[in-house]
């Protein structure tokens, strides 16, 4: 029996590392967090065997522990219609634990941020962990960077008797949290020892070398992440790629209208035509070859001040997803340059 975590860098082969372990035979549960990693994960299966193999369930994390946990298990004792997506009111956290109220909207629908909470308060993780081990021989959670709240706890508390249990996650990916509620949970993101006390504690056996280095990210990109933000990550390759600052406002404008440039924004990317993205909700994805990075006002005056390190933590995270994104080379260009274009 194997109770794991593998803390990656970017680029590094987190989904291959997984999809390498399945076979026709498997009998294996793979659960993330975005829907595009879902359906990553699912292609790389296919494209890997030719179909998924009736063994293997691919699951985002609340289809997984609402569908496959909550109902089976205590879906006649507390009925509930669904997921609300919306944090509680504030009043609910007077309420008792045991309270159903505490978990369920005045529509009978349950608070996402607590379903792990209500499996913990009513004692159903030991049958929870009981029905992973009837179904499964192996249970990954990819983007485990981003389990906070009382899903962190959830993650924790699965039971050391799975036959083989496997986190695996880049701590500097993470740019938002599958749930919050209050102050659970809510510092362990803050530093990466915190972090991995947390699971050293659970009862994981930390790796940190095996997925060390990228395959995505050329060496240029890696020294420049590595040496700016301070998030250490290494390179398989040994090539040389491009990062320019723009300032040309010509040049920007060709960059700007380049179809296999993807330009990433920190923000209200959908305001801008063409070819656009924002820099956290890239992550997972592995299509882009030059990237152009647009440098809202509070991150260009740390990049011309070489102080990226001292970006909030935040938008650090989300400034290294978007360079990380880069097989080849990366323009930064000022947000300033683009605003004509801004609707």
């Amino acid at each position: 029996m194997d109770k794991r975590v593998v803390l990656a860098v970017a680029g590094s082969g987190k989904t291959s590392h997984i999809i390498n372990k399945i076979n026709e035979s498997s009998r294996v549960l793979i659960v993330t967090y975005t829907e595009n990693n879902y359906k990553n994960i699912k292609s790389k299966i296919i494209n890997k065997i030719g179909f998924i193999p009736k063994g293997v369930r691919v699951q985002t994390y609340f289809n997984f522990i609402y569908s496959f946990c909550f109902k089976p298990l205590l879906g006649n004792k507390i009925k509930s219609k669904g997921i609300n997506w919306d944090l509680p009111p504030a009043f609910t956290l007077k309420l008792n634990r045991g309270d159903p109220r505490f978990y369920l909207d005045r529509n009978s629908r349950l608070y996402h941020n607590r379903i792990a909470k209500l499996l913990e308060q009513w004692n159903a993780m030991k049958e929870v962990s009981e029905r992973v081990e009837k179904y499964f021989d192996m249970v990954c959670f990819d983007e485990v960077q981003d389990f906070g709240g009382h899903d962190f706890n959830f993650i924790c508390n699965l039971s050391p008797n799975i036959e083989s249990l496997l986190l695996v996650g880049d701590f500097f990916q993470h740019t938002f949290d599958t749930s919050r509620d209050g102050n659970i949970n809510s510092n362990i993101h803050k530093n990466l020892d915190t972090y991995t006390k947390k699971l050293t504690q659970a009862g994981y056996t930390l790796d940190s070398e095996m997925l060390s280095h990228s395959y995505r990210c050329s060496p240029t990109t890696c020294d420049f992440v590595s040496e700016n933000t301070g998030i250490q990550i290494q390179s398989h390759r040994d090539d040389e790629t491009q990062i320019q600052f723009i300032q040309s406002a010509k040049l920007a404008e060709e960059i700007y209208y380049d179809i296999n440039i993807v330009k990433l924004f920190f923000r209200d990317s959908k305001r801008y035509d063409g070819y656009t993205e924002n820099w956290g909700a890239t992550k997972g994805l592995d299509c882009y070859s030059d990237v152009c990075i647009v440098l809202n006002p509070t991150t260009l005056q740390h990049y011309k001040k070489n102080k990226l390190n001292e970006l909030a933590p935040q938008t650090k995270n989300k400034f290294y997803v978007a360079c990380t994104r880069a097989k080849r080379n990366i323009f930064f260009v000022p947000e300033s340059l683009y605003k004509h274009h801004k609707q």
